[in-house]
């Protein structure tokens, strides 16, 4: 019996020590607790059957509210409650901000025999991103990758990977990714609209944008975090080496899940402490 639930970030991280408070229909706060370091809240305290309203509070967050049903055995199971940072209905203040790829990922998704996934990261990466001033769709963001830094923890696959049959990267050393526009998508949700030169190729890639706050970093600056993602044909940007296993299925999947984790720092350069 009593309350349980999961308070998280957008992103899926935990938000620890969150507050939430219950109150019933005639708006009687009837229970406070407190969510745990792994952001679970599992609070013994029965209840009496009927619908509530349960509000999560955290430091640095929007709070939200969900509604909760307690049945006869006096249980309320909320589920996942997603918070946003505060700010997060706004991109960052105006200005240049520099990505920072040591707490910065870029990252790739295969299907693998049609069964599991291989996912693998590029380690070498830099990248910048402008919010404009007056109009925000008119912000931009440039980024490249040094396509030899494949990492998907297999040296061989990694080889292949690096091979002409893929990145073929003597010829084409880096990948690189300009927008072209923004597009509003939600509270704090954006279309990022852009182009990706991949393997000699040139095509129009949209990327799935949220944008999940700034804040203070330790050495006296300000960082903003964003999650990107996407999803990419190989053959819209001529990889078309595959391998047939047995009855029609392919070793190596024909998409490519893309997935990007962005921390920037407010200004032209990186910090050097």
């Amino acid at each position: 019996m009593g309350l349980t639930a999961r308070i998280r970030t957008r992103d899926g991280w935990a938000v620890s020590h969150a507050v939430v408070t219950v109150t019933d229909a005639r708006g009687t706060q009837v229970l406070r607790a407190e969510a745990d370091a792994e952001g679970a809240v599992r609070d013994a305290t029965p209840l009496e059957p009927g619908a509530y309203t349960v509000v999560v509070t955290a430091v640095g967050y929007v709070p939200a509210a969900a509604s909760a049903i307690v049945t006869a055995s006096g249980r309320a199971e909320v589920g996942a409650v997603t918070l946003s940072r505060q700010g997060g209905a706004e991109l960052p203040p105006p200005g240049p901000w520099t990505i920072d790829p040591a707490h910065s990922a870029v990252a790739a998704v295969a299907q693998h025999l049609g069964i599991s996934s291989v996912r693998g990261r590029f380690t070498d990466f830099t990248g910048t991103i402008e919010i404009a001033p007056d109009d925000i769709t008119k912000s931009r963001v440039t980024a490249a990758i040094r396509a030899a830094t494949i990492d998907t923890g297999n040296g061989m696959r990694d080889q292949h990977l690096r091979s002409p049959d893929f990145l073929d990267v003597e010829r084409h050393p880096r990948i690189t990714y300009r927008s072209t526009g923004l597009t509003a998508a939600g509270a704090d949700r954006w279309t990022v609209h852009g182009e990706l030169a991949l393997h000699g190729v040139v095509r129009p890639v949209d990327l799935d944008l949220a944008y999940l706050g700034t804040g203070a970093d330790p050495w006296g600056g300000t960082r903003a975090a964003f999650r990107a993602t996407t999803e990419l044909r190989r053959e819209d940007f001529a990889m078309h080496y595959n391998q047939v296993v047995q009855a029609g299925i392919a070793a190596i999947g024909t998409t490519l899940k893309v997935e990007l984790d962005v921390q920037a720092v407010q200004g032209e350069s990186l910090p050097t402490a």
